[in-house]
Protein backbone atom coordinates (compact mmCIF):
# COMPACT_ATOMS: atom_id res chain seq x y z
CA UNK A 1 0.00 0.00 0.00
CA UNK A 2 1.34 3.44 -0.93
CA UNK A 3 0.12 6.99 -0.71
CA UNK A 4 -1.47 6.53 2.71
CA UNK A 5 -1.10 10.26 3.48
CA UNK A 6 -0.93 11.47 -0.12
CA UNK A 7 -1.30 15.21 -0.57
CA UNK A 8 -1.27 16.00 3.14
CA UNK A 9 1.12 18.22 5.08
CA UNK A 10 2.65 17.10 8.36
CA UNK A 11 4.25 19.29 11.04
CA UNK A 12 6.84 17.33 13.03
CA UNK A 13 8.84 18.59 16.01
CA UNK A 14 12.19 17.14 17.01
CA UNK A 15 12.64 16.23 13.36
CA UNK A 16 16.40 16.64 12.99
CA UNK A 17 17.29 13.10 14.03
CA UNK A 18 16.05 9.98 15.79
CA UNK A 19 12.34 9.29 15.87
CA UNK A 20 11.41 12.69 14.44
CA UNK A 21 13.58 12.22 11.37
CA UNK A 22 12.20 8.73 10.91
CA UNK A 23 8.63 10.05 11.12
CA UNK A 24 9.38 12.75 8.55
CA UNK A 25 10.85 10.32 6.06
CA UNK A 26 8.17 7.68 6.59
CA UNK A 27 5.29 10.13 6.11
CA UNK A 28 7.04 11.60 3.06
CA UNK A 29 7.40 8.12 1.58
CA UNK A 30 3.63 7.81 1.85
CA UNK A 31 2.93 11.12 0.12
CA UNK A 32 3.05 13.88 2.75
CA UNK A 33 4.91 17.17 2.54
CA UNK A 34 6.80 17.95 5.72
CA UNK A 35 7.32 20.89 8.07
CA UNK A 36 10.35 19.82 10.13
CA UNK A 37 11.29 21.73 13.27
CA UNK A 38 14.08 21.20 15.78
CA UNK A 39 15.92 23.33 18.33
CA UNK A 40 19.32 22.43 16.81
CA UNK A 41 21.31 23.63 19.82
CA UNK A 42 22.05 22.51 23.37
CA UNK A 43 19.77 23.11 26.32
CA UNK A 44 21.81 24.15 29.35
CA UNK A 45 21.72 21.40 31.95
CA UNK A 46 20.69 18.64 29.52
CA UNK A 47 23.64 16.25 29.36
CA UNK A 48 22.64 14.29 26.29
CA UNK A 49 23.84 16.13 23.15
CA UNK A 50 20.89 17.45 21.16
CA UNK A 51 20.49 17.69 17.40
CA UNK A 52 22.41 20.14 15.25
CA UNK A 53 21.68 22.23 12.17
CA UNK A 54 23.59 19.63 10.14
CA UNK A 55 21.24 16.93 11.45
CA UNK A 56 18.22 18.94 10.32
CA UNK A 57 19.82 19.50 6.91
CA UNK A 58 20.26 15.73 6.60
CA UNK A 59 16.58 15.20 7.38
CA UNK A 60 15.76 17.74 4.66
CA UNK A 61 17.82 15.84 2.10
CA UNK A 62 16.29 12.49 3.05
CA UNK A 63 12.77 13.87 2.62
CA UNK A 64 13.65 15.47 -0.70
CA UNK A 65 14.88 12.10 -1.96
CA UNK A 66 11.33 10.80 -1.58
CA UNK A 67 10.14 13.47 -4.00
CA UNK A 68 8.16 15.40 -1.41
CA UNK A 69 8.49 19.03 -0.36
CA UNK A 70 9.90 20.04 3.00
CA UNK A 71 10.22 23.27 4.95
CA UNK A 72 12.68 23.24 7.86
CA UNK A 73 13.15 25.64 10.75
CA UNK A 74 15.24 25.88 13.88
CA UNK A 75 12.72 26.56 16.62
CA UNK A 76 12.37 25.75 20.30
CA UNK A 77 9.10 24.09 21.29
CA UNK A 78 9.21 26.13 24.50
CA UNK A 79 8.82 29.30 22.40
CA UNK A 80 5.21 29.83 21.31
CA UNK A 81 6.02 32.83 19.13
CA UNK A 82 8.72 30.93 17.25
CA UNK A 83 6.40 28.00 16.61
CA UNK A 84 3.58 30.24 15.42
CA UNK A 85 5.87 32.22 13.11
CA UNK A 86 7.40 29.05 11.71
CA UNK A 87 4.03 27.47 10.99
CA UNK A 88 2.52 30.61 9.52
CA UNK A 89 5.39 30.82 7.04
CA UNK A 90 5.56 27.09 6.29
CA UNK A 91 1.82 26.67 5.75
CA UNK A 92 1.95 29.71 3.50
CA UNK A 93 4.46 27.85 1.35
CA UNK A 94 2.87 24.40 1.42
CA UNK A 95 -0.75 25.51 1.40
CA UNK A 96 -2.29 23.48 4.22
CA UNK A 97 -1.76 21.52 7.41
CA UNK A 98 -3.31 18.12 8.13
CA UNK A 99 -1.07 16.30 10.60
CA UNK A 100 0.77 17.31 13.75
CA UNK A 101 3.37 15.00 15.28
CA UNK A 102 4.50 16.52 18.58
CA UNK A 103 7.61 14.44 19.03
CA UNK A 104 10.31 16.72 20.47
CA UNK A 105 11.55 15.66 23.87
CA UNK A 106 14.49 15.27 26.21
CA UNK A 107 15.45 12.54 28.66
CA UNK A 108 17.47 12.40 31.85
CA UNK A 109 17.42 10.40 35.02
CA UNK A 110 19.33 8.97 37.90
CA UNK A 111 17.76 10.76 40.86
CA UNK A 112 14.68 10.01 42.92
CA UNK A 113 11.93 12.61 42.77
CA UNK A 114 12.85 13.76 46.27
CA UNK A 115 16.40 14.46 45.09
CA UNK A 116 15.62 15.81 41.60
CA UNK A 117 17.09 19.25 40.96
CA UNK A 118 14.43 21.90 40.37
CA UNK A 119 16.11 23.02 37.14
CA UNK A 120 16.04 19.46 35.81
CA UNK A 121 12.36 19.19 36.73
CA UNK A 122 11.47 22.47 35.05
CA UNK A 123 13.41 21.70 31.86
CA UNK A 124 11.65 18.35 31.57
CA UNK A 125 8.17 19.81 32.06
CA UNK A 126 8.89 22.77 29.77
CA UNK A 127 10.05 20.61 26.85
CA UNK A 128 8.21 17.31 27.24
CA UNK A 129 4.84 18.62 28.39
CA UNK A 130 4.47 22.36 27.77
CA UNK A 131 6.34 22.01 24.48
CA UNK A 132 3.83 19.42 23.30
CA UNK A 133 0.93 21.68 24.24
CA UNK A 134 2.52 24.68 22.51
CA UNK A 135 3.23 22.67 19.35
CA UNK A 136 -0.37 21.51 19.06
CA UNK A 137 -1.70 24.95 19.99
CA UNK A 138 0.35 26.50 17.16
CA UNK A 139 -0.85 23.98 14.60
CA UNK A 140 -4.54 23.58 15.38
CA UNK A 141 -5.68 26.89 13.81
CA UNK A 142 -4.16 25.83 10.49
CA UNK A 143 -5.91 22.44 10.54
CA UNK A 144 -9.18 24.13 11.45
CA UNK A 145 -8.74 26.61 8.61
CA UNK A 146 -8.57 23.73 6.14
CA UNK A 147 -11.95 22.41 7.21
CA UNK A 148 -10.94 18.86 6.30
CA UNK A 149 -10.24 17.48 9.76
CA UNK A 150 -6.86 16.03 10.59
CA UNK A 151 -4.73 13.90 12.85
CA UNK A 152 -2.58 14.82 15.83
CA UNK A 153 -0.11 12.32 17.30
CA UNK A 154 1.65 13.05 20.58
CA UNK A 155 4.79 11.17 21.57
CA UNK A 156 4.50 9.93 25.12
CA UNK A 157 6.27 6.82 26.42
CA UNK A 158 5.68 3.57 28.23
CA UNK A 159 6.69 5.88 31.08
CA UNK A 160 3.47 7.77 30.36
CA UNK A 161 1.43 4.70 31.29
CA UNK A 162 3.39 3.35 34.25
CA UNK A 163 6.12 4.53 36.58
CA UNK A 164 9.82 3.80 36.77
CA UNK A 165 12.21 4.81 39.56
CA UNK A 166 14.86 7.52 39.16
CA UNK A 167 13.01 9.12 36.24
CA UNK A 168 10.06 10.69 38.04
CA UNK A 169 10.22 14.03 36.25
CA UNK A 170 10.17 12.24 32.87
CA UNK A 171 7.36 9.93 33.99
CA UNK A 172 5.34 12.91 35.22
CA UNK A 173 5.73 14.81 31.95
CA UNK A 174 4.86 11.79 29.83
CA UNK A 175 1.79 11.04 31.94
CA UNK A 176 0.81 14.67 31.40
CA UNK A 177 1.01 14.14 27.63
CA UNK A 178 -1.77 11.56 27.97
CA UNK A 179 -3.94 14.17 29.66
CA UNK A 180 -3.21 16.64 26.87
CA UNK A 181 -4.08 14.03 24.27
CA UNK A 182 -7.39 13.16 25.85
CA UNK A 183 -8.40 16.77 26.41
CA UNK A 184 -7.50 17.78 22.86
CA UNK A 185 -9.37 14.73 21.53
CA UNK A 186 -12.54 15.75 23.37
CA UNK A 187 -12.29 19.39 22.29
CA UNK A 188 -11.34 18.81 18.65
CA UNK A 189 -13.46 15.79 17.80
CA UNK A 190 -16.34 17.97 16.63
CA UNK A 191 -14.01 19.25 13.90
CA UNK A 192 -13.07 15.72 12.76
CA UNK A 193 -9.60 16.17 14.21
CA UNK A 194 -8.38 12.96 15.82
CA UNK A 195 -5.83 13.04 18.65
CA UNK A 196 -3.88 10.00 19.83
CA UNK A 197 -0.60 9.20 21.56
CA UNK A 198 2.18 6.68 20.93
CA UNK A 199 4.05 5.08 23.79
CA UNK A 200 7.45 3.72 22.81
CA UNK A 201 9.60 1.53 24.96
CA UNK A 202 13.38 1.94 24.59
CA UNK A 203 14.20 3.14 21.07
CA UNK A 204 17.64 2.84 19.51
CA UNK A 205 18.33 6.57 19.18
CA UNK A 206 20.83 8.96 20.74
CA UNK A 207 18.40 9.54 23.61
CA UNK A 208 19.32 6.18 25.16
CA UNK A 209 22.40 5.20 23.15
CA UNK A 210 24.80 7.36 25.14
CA UNK A 211 27.27 6.95 27.97
CA UNK A 212 25.09 8.56 30.63
CA UNK A 213 22.24 6.13 29.97
CA UNK A 214 24.60 3.17 29.82
CA UNK A 215 25.93 4.13 33.27
CA UNK A 216 22.42 4.65 34.66
CA UNK A 217 21.42 1.12 33.61
CA UNK A 218 24.76 -0.45 34.56
CA UNK A 219 26.23 1.47 37.52
CA UNK A 220 28.16 -1.68 38.42
CA UNK A 221 30.48 -1.23 35.41
CA UNK A 222 33.16 1.38 34.91
CA UNK A 223 32.67 1.85 31.15
CA UNK A 224 29.40 0.15 30.14
CA UNK A 225 28.32 -0.15 26.51
CA UNK A 226 25.05 -0.74 24.68
CA UNK A 227 25.77 -4.47 24.79
CA UNK A 228 26.09 -4.27 28.58
CA UNK A 229 22.78 -2.40 28.83
CA UNK A 230 20.89 -4.73 26.48
CA UNK A 231 20.13 -7.54 28.98
CA UNK A 232 18.66 -5.02 31.43
CA UNK A 233 16.52 -3.42 28.72
CA UNK A 234 15.29 -6.82 27.59
CA UNK A 235 14.02 -7.52 31.11
CA UNK A 236 11.45 -4.74 30.60
CA UNK A 237 9.84 -6.65 27.72
CA UNK A 238 7.76 -9.72 27.03
CA UNK A 239 9.27 -10.13 23.57
CA UNK A 240 12.95 -11.17 23.54
CA UNK A 241 14.41 -7.85 22.35
CA UNK A 242 16.07 -4.99 24.28
CA UNK A 243 14.78 -2.09 22.20
CA UNK A 244 12.92 -1.14 19.04
CA UNK A 245 14.03 0.99 16.09
CA UNK A 246 12.67 4.43 15.13
CA UNK A 247 10.86 2.96 12.11
CA UNK A 248 8.72 0.86 14.46
CA UNK A 249 7.36 4.04 16.03
CA UNK A 250 7.09 5.75 12.64
CA UNK A 251 4.87 2.99 11.33
CA UNK A 252 2.52 3.54 14.28
CA UNK A 253 2.55 7.31 13.66
CA UNK A 254 1.80 6.71 9.98
CA UNK A 255 -1.16 4.47 10.83
CA UNK A 256 -2.63 6.99 13.26
CA UNK A 257 -2.11 9.78 10.72
CA UNK A 258 -3.77 7.90 7.87
CA UNK A 259 -7.40 7.35 7.01
CA UNK A 260 -6.97 3.73 8.07
CA UNK A 261 -7.36 5.08 11.61
CA UNK A 262 -10.18 7.47 10.69
CA UNK A 263 -12.29 6.55 13.70
CA UNK A 264 -9.50 6.25 16.26
CA UNK A 265 -9.21 9.10 18.71
CA UNK A 266 -8.20 9.27 22.36
CA UNK A 267 -6.10 6.12 21.98
CA UNK A 268 -2.87 5.37 23.87
CA UNK A 269 -0.96 3.10 21.49
CA UNK A 270 2.04 1.30 23.02
CA UNK A 271 4.90 0.16 20.80
CA UNK A 272 6.51 -1.62 23.70
CA UNK A 273 7.45 -5.26 23.02
CA UNK A 274 4.90 -6.21 25.67
CA UNK A 275 6.34 -3.99 28.38
CA UNK A 276 2.84 -3.04 29.55
CA UNK A 277 2.20 -6.72 30.34
CA UNK A 278 4.83 -6.56 33.09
Amino acid sequence: MTGRVEGKVAFITGAARGQGRSHAVRLAEEGADIIAVDICKPIEGVKIPLATADDLAETEELVKKTGRRIVTAEADVRDSDALKGTLDEAVGKLGRLDIIVANAGIASGGDTLADTDERDWQDMIDVNLSGVWKSVKAGVPHILAGGRGGSIVLTSSVGGLKAYPQTGHYVSAKHGVVGLMRAFAVELGQHSIRVNSVHPTHVSTAMIMNDDTFRMFRPDLENPTADDMAPICQMFHTLPVPWVDPIDISNAVLYLSSDEARYLTGVTLPVDCGSMLK
